[in-house]
């Protein structure tokens, strides 16, 4: 499911018109869910309030909501407070000391690629 359909369902939901939301709203909401444009990060945190929805329905699928993001950080700091974790983490931190700025920028540039990328099974 795309967002277009997602903003329609919930503008549809709370039994509202686009016009209800073009009033709100520079863009057109049809244009919106028809998939010509795409609203920004900070006019969809507009939208989301305005529907009363949380931001993250807009873009997650999942059936249940995602988990927090404090319950993220304590995983990995569990992770990373013990065992294998533990060493890989030091090793890590030594690597990256020793590495030249611009090397430290490429490699997280590359990490931050490979998390956004669709794992293929």
């Amino acid at each position: 499911m795309d967002l277009g359909e997602r903003l329609r369902q919930f503008r549809e939901f709370r039994g509202l018109s686009q016009g209800n939301i073009e009033d709100c709203f520079v863009a057109t909401a049809r244009g919106w869910e028809n998939g010509q444009t795409a609203p920004s990060v900070e006019t969809l945190e507009r939208l989301a309030s305005a529907l009363e929805v949380p931001l993250y329905q807009f873009l997650y699928e999942g059936e249940k909501p995602p988990k927090s993001l404090e319950t993220q950080t304590q995983q990995i700091e569990d992770w990373a407070s013990r065992g294998k974790g533990r060493c890989m983490l030091s090793k890590l931190q030594k690597a990256m000391r020793k590495m030249s700025a611009p090397d430290r920028a490429l490699l997280l540039s590359m990490a931050t690629k490979m998390v956004g990328k669709k794992r293929r099974t």
